[in-house]
């Protein structure tokens, strides 16, 4: 599993996930965002979920990641299929990265975890993307807690 901040090119037969999370107020109630795309290119699944519990927006965006690795695996995609992320989180990319500093301690189980779900691809990449790149997760993160519409459109990379 790495990390990278440049362009990666992907994996061929690679799922894309572009994650997003929002908590309103901060910390507050947690709205998760996802645009899942096969590796033919067409969205195949959005999460837009609220929490029914409390948190930051750096626990919303690890939630989100990990929706998003969940339905994956329920779809029986994983093992010998790669996953390249994008995230506008720097906080998750560094943890997920190669070289993590100490986490937040609050959120160390949760990062264990997803590393965990992370490993049953063949491949995981963890990429930071700038804000403007990530908008239809992002939307939809903001959508589940009616801080926006739901209407998410495919980004590019």
């Amino acid at each position: 599993m790495t990390a990278a901040r440049a362009a990666t090119p992907l994996a061929p037969g690679a799922w894309v996930i572009h994650c997003d999370g929002s908590a309103w107020p901060n910390p507050g109630r947690m709205g998760l965002g996802a645009v899942l795309t096969g590796p033919d290119g067409t969205v195949q699944h959005q999460i837009s979920e609220a929490t029914t519990f409390t948190g930051c927006n750096n626990e919303a965006e690890l939630r989100a990641l990990m929706w998003a690795l969940q339905w994956l695996a329920l779809q029986g995609i994983a093992n010998s299929t790669p996953v390249h992320v994008f995230s506008d989180n720097s906080v998750l990319v560094e943890q997920l990265g190669g070289h993590p500093k100490a986490p937040i301690e609050r959120l160390a189980t949760l990062f264990d975890e997803a590393r965990e779900a992370l490993r049953q691809f063949a491949q995981a990449e963890v990429q930071w993307i700038p804000r403007h790149r990530n908008g239809a997760a992002d939307t939809l993160a903001r959508a589940a807690l009616g801080l926006a519409p739901k209407a998410a459109t495919p980004q590019g990379q």
